[in-house]
């Protein structure tokens, strides 16, 4: 099990969550390897294949912003 694996960023919020019980979700669609997990308000992402390298963490706000921009289009490397 993985334990406290955040990426520090805004106010150093990374540091102080704890994602070893975090449930985390892997997309239904898609071949990505991208697991999201839900912790004490924030978001998380990590890589499936190597949980044990920091999670990315997001607060509401970066998060609604990152789906609305991805539905979007924004971020289609094809």
């Amino acid at each position: 099990m993985v334990e406290s694996t955040t990426e520090d960023r805004a106010g150093g919020v990374g540091q102080r969550l704890d994602l070893a019980n975090a449930t985390w979700q892997s997309g239904s669609q898609g071949k990505g390897h991208v697991q999201i997990g839900f912790i004490e308000g924030y978001v998380a992402m990590r890589d499936r294949r190597t949980p044990e390298v920091p999670a990315l963490i997001f607060n509401p706000e970066e998060w609604r912003a990152f789906v609305e921009l991805a539905r979007e289009g924004e971020f289609d490397l094809t």
